[in-house]
């Protein structure tokens, strides 16, 4: 809860970088050096003054510099200053709610079905060893449950983040769910469910590598393999990220609304092929520097804390 909290305005970064509803702002909207300016939609051209005019906001289009790895962290902070100084501090936690909610029956399920899912495994197929295929296996399948039991959230959380693209943003959660609901029904809480699964393969990959990393520093001790443990973490999630993060771009398209009364993104293979006809292979990696700055200290501290507390019950997970 507190790397979720932290590292919101990440999330929200990403998430809008993600989505096709941010890239396409007409150039007379932007301010010196790209920065975005309030875009204002009003009723006609004598707004009322009891009224005052809906004030909604697009970012800038994401800027791409071949050849340059660092531009696309810069581009990142651009985008946070942009979106404090136009939206306000709070819409750097938009989503927030939803991800509070999320992240603990989310990570519950995802470490127990693994932990839990691994011993049955090496116990009733591998003569009771670990290894790596038992790891693939028990994390393929601790991604699938939490993806089924936990979609029905992250739909919302992305609504949330990308509803100051639209004329009438959501004020909270329950206003979004009401809508999703009233408009496509219950099905519409599973939207992205297939991309989800589709992801499921980062955490299948981030375990096993997680566990054969560990494996060198055991047995050292104190901080050096404390330290050691870290570091597996950061550089699982690292990696298990940059192999899958496609799935991320396209999990977000089929979750995002409706643009102007039309679905857009209908399916798994429909929304690959689609995003790279129109905007190319690259686009596949969008926001791809904010996740990074998100989850890798994220998955770092998380890992860490799940290997204290087992510790701490006398529970090795070095086997």
């Amino acid at each position: 809860m507190c790397g979720a909290i932290v590292t919101s305005p990440f999330d929200v970064v990403k998430t809008r970088l993600q989505s096709s509803m941010f890239q396409h702002v007409p150039a007379h909207e932007h301010a010196p050096h790209h920065l975005p300016l309030p875009q204002l939609a009003t009723a006609g051209p004598t707004a009322s003054a009891s009224q005052p005019p809906i004030r909604t906001f697009q970012p800038r289009p994401v800027v791409r510099t071949s050849g340059n790895v660092l531009w696309a962290f810069y581009d990142t902070a651009l985008l946070l200053r942009s979106i404090y100084r136009y939206e306000g501090p709070g819409a750097l936690f938009k989503g927030l709610g939803p991800t509070l909610v999320g992240v603990v029956p989310a990570r519950s399920i995802n470490f127990f079905t693994y932990g839990n899912g691994k011993q049955v495994i090496a116990n009733k197929f591998n003569g009771g060893k670990e290894d790596t295929w038992v790891f693939l296996t028990a994390g393929a399948v601790a991604g699938m449950v939490t993806s089924t039991a936990t979609n029905p959230i992250w739909v919302v959380k992305t609504r949330l983040q990308l509803s100051a693209s639209q004329a009438h943003p959501f004020t909270s959660s329950l206003a979004c769910i009401r809508h999703i609901l009233a408009h496509e029904g219950v099905p519409g809480l599973y939207k992205g469910l297939s991309a989800s699964y589709l992801g499921a393969t980062e955490g299948t990959i981030q375990w096993a590598l997680y566990e054969n990393f560990k494996k060198g520093f055991r047995g050292r001790g104190g901080a050096t393999e404390w330290a050691g443990m870290l570091g597996a973490a950061g550089a699982a999630k690292m990696i298990a990220s940059l192999i899958t993060y496609p799935h991320e771009v396209v999990r977000t398209r089929l979750r995002q609304p409706m643009e102007k009364g039309v679905v857009k993104y209908r399916g798994l293979v429909q929304t690959f092929a689609l995003v790279i006809r129109e905007e190319g292979v690259r686009s596949l990696y969008g926001g791809l520097s904010a996740h990074l700055l998100r989850v890798v200290p994220n998955a770092a501290v998380m890992y860490s804390i799940y290997e204290g507390i087992l510790r701490w019950y006398g529970i090795s997970t070095m086997k």
